[in-house]
């Protein structure tokens, strides 16, 4: 049978992994992770357009990153069914 200290210690390591897990689905959801990679998406397609040059490479540009905010705000619903599938 395990002492007492030995299952403090593995409730203590649950517990810093449970916090980790939770900070970690916090950044998945963040506005701040959506707007990041928006912006990033962005900067890299407009320097690939000026590269290759574009004749409009500031509007253009503006495409990857406007689908990429609009898949996100579609994908809360798809994952909302998911869940409940497969709850089910």
């Amino acid at each position: 049978m395990k002492s007492n200290d030995d299952l403090v210690k593995r409730i203590e390591n649950i517990e810093k992994r449970n916090e980790k897990v939770s900070l970690d689905k916090a950044w998945e959801v963040s506005q701040t992770r959506k707007i990041a990679i928006v912006v990033l998406t962005y900067l890299v397609v407009l320097c690939y357009l000026f590269v290759i040059g574009n004749d409009n490479p500031w509007i253009n540009a503006t495409v990857p990153p406007i689908g990429f905010f609009l898949s996100t705000l579609a994908v809360g619903w798809l994952r909302v069914l998911w869940q409940k599938r497969m709850t089910k």
